[in-house]
């Protein structure tokens, strides 16, 4: 299922990458007029609207001994889009990882367990009230499914060019950061210096007495 996903994004396959990225654009799109429920139900009749005809026209011509009886959406019927027991295993499996994952990570920047990190999350969400404000969550699933059907393909096809962009970038930042790291570390007072341990001063030793000199 997954390198299905991957030939999708990647356009392997034009004509279903087409099909199924112009459906998903037009029915987000169409939601913004009409409720989920109203796109779903127009779109599955649009659908029977082709296949009914077809059906009673392939069905009329085996009727009349024209056809020998050949269903015009046999290929699809007989496609086998269900998971194994162990592909359904490892969806639920991963499924159920990326929720923990994603609970013990707004656990630990909710409860400030690193601050760093919890401030950085504060700014994000600062900025998404200002995101949420110019447009809706629709929005921005519609700018997701452009950028997952149009990024990949962009990169496969200018890797070169955006990697050159990608480590100019990197050396850009890592010389401001440098440069903010001197400053800071140009303007930080320097550490007073240590006072020199006293020196024990070996004892003095005491004068001998003089010797009287004897008269003769």
């Amino acid at each position: 299922m997954a390198n299905k996903l991957v030939d999708l994004v990647y356009w392997k396959h034009m004509r279903w990458t087409g099909v199924v990225f112009t459906g998903l654009v037009i029915s987000l799109a169409s939601i913004f007029q009409l409720s989920a429920i109203t796109v779903l139900s127009h779109i599955c009749l649009g659908v029977m609207c082709v296949t009914f005809p077809l059906r009673f026209y392939y069905k009329l011509l085996e009727l009349l001994r024209w056809n020998p009886g050949v269903h015009p959406f046999q290929s699809y019927l007989d496609n086998d889009s269900s998971l194994t027991e162990k592909e359904t295993v490892m969806l639920v499996e991963e499924v159920v990882l990326l929720i923990a994952f994603a609970v013990t990570e707004i656990k630990r920047l909710l409860f400030v367990e690193s601050i760093i990190d919890s401030i950085k999350f504060v700014f994000l969400l600062y900025l998404l009230t200002y995101v949420g404000v110019l447009i809706n969550g629709l929005t921005l699933v519609i700018t997701a499914v452009i950028a997952v059907f149009s990024i990949p393909l962009l990169y496969k096809k200018q890797k070169l060019r955006i990697r050159r962009m990608v480590r100019a970038v990197k050396g850009f930042v890592k010389r401001i950061k440098n440069m903010v790291l001197g400053l800071i570390e140009s303007v930080r007072p320097s550490p007073a210096p240590e006072p020199a341990p006293a020196v024990a001063h070996a004892p003095v030793a005491a004068p001998a007495p003089k010797q009287k000199v004897k008269s003769k």
